[in-house]
């Protein structure tokens, strides 16, 4: 179950679904950036602004539209 809050979060489900699409997977793409290849999955979890916005770049999209509840104000 969502925290409330997260309720409107994309699903990381979703966020692997898409990267897939774009043909590049969350290990490959923390890789490519000099990171682990586990070290993106933190973004899924708590607030990880580096990895959120690699993540986001990857999908064309802004953090915030993918993590809304963390972007707040």
């Amino acid at each position: 179950m969502k925290e409330k809050g997260r309720a409107n979060d994309m699903h990381r489900a979703d966020i692997r679904a898409e990267l897939i699409k774009k043909g590049i997977s969350l290990a490959q793409l923390g890789v490519q950036h000099g990171l682990a290849k586990t070290t993106l999955r933190n973004a899924f979890d708590k607030r990880y602004p580096k990895g959120e916005r690699i993540i986001a770049d990857a999908l064309g999209k802004e953090p915030k539209d993918i993590w809304p509840s963390r972007y707040l104000d």
